[in-house]
């Protein structure tokens, strides 16, 4: 985003997908073990994934634990992001969960732990607790997930672009500049930016003042 000119026309829009909703609430495992036990992995296998991942994630700053990652069900971190997403803090959310589960090693399962991460972005406690068992919000999971299928989703990270292109799983940030680059450009041509020539008069603004 940072390296596109026309981010300022970019809106980013977080979405819940559940790889596995039959994990329980509450830690029973480790990460390593889950996908030993869950997928049927060589537990060499796995070590040498998550290694992997870890040292992706270095090398683009990003601080991972894994070995420390509780691993839980994230249906309540997923209605703690719809909510966020109803305050326009989406990204916030996301960056306090991702922060907590992939280097803090924390549950994101615990309803005091997401009350918490909320307050840490700006969000008001008593509107959290009612959040985290409204049915709006479960509601909400549920159609992000079915739209999901419905573009053939299978796994994550999975990122789409004004519906037409989409970047599976980890990829150089050069594949998202030049996606977004051609999704731009075809969605620029059947909204083209209108520029108005302007002559000025007396006129009163929104906010009261006239001239």
């Amino acid at each position: 985003m940072e390296q596109f000119a026309d981010k300022k026309h970019i809106e980013v829009i977080w979405k819940s997908f559940q790889l596995d909703a039959s994990i329980p609430e509450v830690a029973s495992e480790s990460y390593a073990q889950y996908l030993v036990k869950r997928k049927g992995m060589a537990v060499e296998k796995v070590n040498g994934m998550l290694g992997n991942v870890t040292e992706m994630a270095s090398q683009v700053g990003l601080d991972y634990h894994l070995d420390q990652s509780v691993i839980v069900n994230s249906q309540k971190a997923h209605q703690l992001i719809q909510f966020s997403k109803s305050k326009k803090l989406g990204n916030e959310a996301e960056e306090h969960l991702f922060r907590a589960f992939f280097t803090e090693g924390k549950n994101i399962a615990d309803t005091a732990i997401l009350i918490q991460l909320g307050k840490d972005f700006g969000l008001q406690e008593s509107e959290l607790k009612a959040s985290l068992d409204d049915e709006k919000y479960k509601y909400e999971i549920t159609q992000d997930i079915q739209e999901a299928q419905n573009l053939g989703v299978n796994g994550v990270p999975f990122f789409v672009f004004d519906r037409k292109y989409a970047v599976s799983g980890a990829q150089p940030s050069e594949s998202f500049l030049e996606t977004l680059e051609k999704s731009f450009t075809e969605w620029r041509k059947s909204n083209p930016e209108t520029t108005l020539e302007v002559t000025e008069g007396d006129s009163c603004t929104v906010d009261g003042k006239c001239d």
